[in-house]
């Protein structure tokens, strides 16, 4: 054989053309896989994370470990917690009871599920309950419910009538409030319909059809594979996660996945397999609040602080795990994150670095939060120190710590947590300070003064929290309670 001088340059010259191409993609990936681990060193990022775009996977890696009593690695195959990240299957499978006739958006709730309450469920609908418009409270934001319920296991009919029917706090359809409740009543609601477990209808409506074969309903007993233990940060180092009956969460937060099967939710999501395209755009329609059906609408902006993405997102955060994920369907760009240390404050930026990276956009480097630095002494000194400590390196060293509005109200959770709710009070006072514009800060000042006793102090603050963030609910409901338990104001009697 004799070889064509004229096919051979062509050959090279082919060849050529796909060398860039191929260089630009290991960069990128290198890119990606340096910002990771630098979260990762800092302890800001434990867990896998893949990044794609619509030429397929640019990144699937792991970092740290998921049990780090035995050094066991975190792998892509790895199985982490979803929490919220739920959602967006059971809003699947009730738009699919919708298209087969099984079930209509505009049915009330008392409808779908005969047994609840008529005088609220009457005035609720699915579309309601499926992007958080009810006014049915969370069962989550009751102050009693982490340290007295979580443990326990309830049967589901059990906990619908004991903790997802409080009478409403708002006419339905005229807030958003988001609401864990509303999405376990819709679990209720897929069961009747179906006939069959939550579990059993996302299985075989979702995960076999897709080859989602490493997802599932996450049951403590089992014996599961590959499943991530979860973790919390502390002082002293990692920390077991308090222990959740998986009973609770429920078809508001209980499924178990890993990046590899998310990623084919999110091809899956392009395609018509599922779902008619015009109900699946149900999901994608922003309401209040840019909230659609278990996926919210949000602009995500990219570190050049000018460049914006029209994302299709979800967050979630249970005992010990942090998920997130991101979709991008202009070009097909997905990030998902999945964390096992309950770092949910950092996805989102990291989120916004890995997209940065996508787009030709240096990304900024993370920096230990000042919640970290100082969580190291507060434990072994009076607050009073503890807040001039954080007055004096924001003074002197402003770029070398996230002083970020989350990284103080953290910090007061963690006191209020430990007994300690006079100390929250000065973290919190001390947040408000620094933010003064951040309705949430003043939402926490309010329940710590609430736990030390001073119910003035606890009004004046949630009421600011509503003034400046009219959709927080939690301060609206707390700030009616106060209102109610404090009756009319006094009059004074005619001489």
């Amino acid at each position: 054989m004799t070889w064509n001088p004229l096919r051979l340059l062509g050959v090279l010259a082919v060849a050529l053309l796909f060398v860039p191409v191929a260089a630009g993609a290991a960069t990128r990936q290198q890119e990606l896989d340096r910002l990771l681990t630098q979260y990762h060193q800092l302890r800001q990022f434990n867990g896998a994370a893949l990044v794609a775009n619509e030429k397929g996977v640019i990144l699937k890696k792991a970092y740290g470990s998921a049990n780090f009593e035995w050094n066991v690695p975190n792998t892509p195959d790895t199985k982490f917690r979803l929490a919220s990240v739920t959602k967006q299957f059971t809003a699947m499978v009730i738009l699919q009871l919708v298209a087969e006739g099984k079930l209509k958006l505009d049915d009330t709730l008392v409808s779908a599920l005969p047994d609840y309450r008529k005088d609220t469920g009457s005035r609720i609908t699915l579309a309601q309950l499926l992007n958080h418009t009810s006014g049915i409270p969370n069962y989550t934001n009751a102050p009693d419910f982490f340290p007295k319920v979580s443990r326990n296991p309830y049967p589901v009919a059990d906990f619908v009538k004991q903790f997802a029917s409080g009478d409403l706090e708002f006419e339905p359809g005229s807030k958003f409030a988001y609401s864990n409740s509303g999405y376990f009543l819709l679990g209720a609601i897929i069961e009747r319909a179906t006939g069959k477990t939550y579990a059993q209808a996302v299985q075989e409506r979702i995960f076999t059809p897709l080859g989602m074969k490493d997802s599932g309903y996450d049951v403590y007993a089992t014996v599961l594979p590959k499943r991530a233990s979860g973790y919390e940060l502390a002082p002293e180092g990692y920390i077991n996660a308090p222990y959740l009956d998986m009973s609770l969460p429920y078809a508001a937060g209980s499924l178990y996945s890993t990046v590899e099967d998310l990623y084919r939710w999110d091809r899956a999501l392009y395609e018509n397999k599922l779902l008619p395209e015009a109900l699946k755009q149900k999901m994608f329609t922003p309401g209040l609040e840019n909230y659609g059906f278990g996926l919210s609408m949000d602009p995500l902006k990219l570190d050049d602080g000018k460049t914006e993405l029209a994302t299709i997102n979800h967050s979630g955060g249970i005992n010990g795990f942090s998920t997130r994920i991101f979709r991008v369907p202009a070009g097909k760009e997905v990030v998902i994150l999945l964390d096992n240390t309950s770092r949910g404050d950092k996805l989102k930026p990291l989120a916004a670095g890995l997209f940065s990276v996508l787009h030709g956009i240096p990304p900024k480097q993370p920096r230990q939060g000042i919640r970290e630095m100082l969580s190291m002494t507060v434990d072994k000194e009076p607050v009073a120190k503890t807040v001039a400590r954080y007055r004096e390196l924001k003074a002197t060293k402003p770029d070398a710590y996230d002083f970020s509005d989350d990284q103080l109200n953290t910090l007061g959770y963690r006191l209020l947590r430990t007994n300690r709710a006079a100390d929250a009070v000065e973290i919190f006072k001390l947040n408000v300070e620094m933010f003064p514009k951040v309705g949430n800060g003043y939402d926490s000042l309010g329940e710590a003064y609430l736990a030390v006793g001073d119910k003035e102090q606890a009004r004046v603050n949630y009421r600011k929290a509503v003034e400046l963030d009219p959709a927080n609910a939690n301060a609206a409901a707390a700030l009616q309670k106060l209102d109610a338990q404090a009756g009319p104001p006094a009059t004074k009697a005619v001489p």
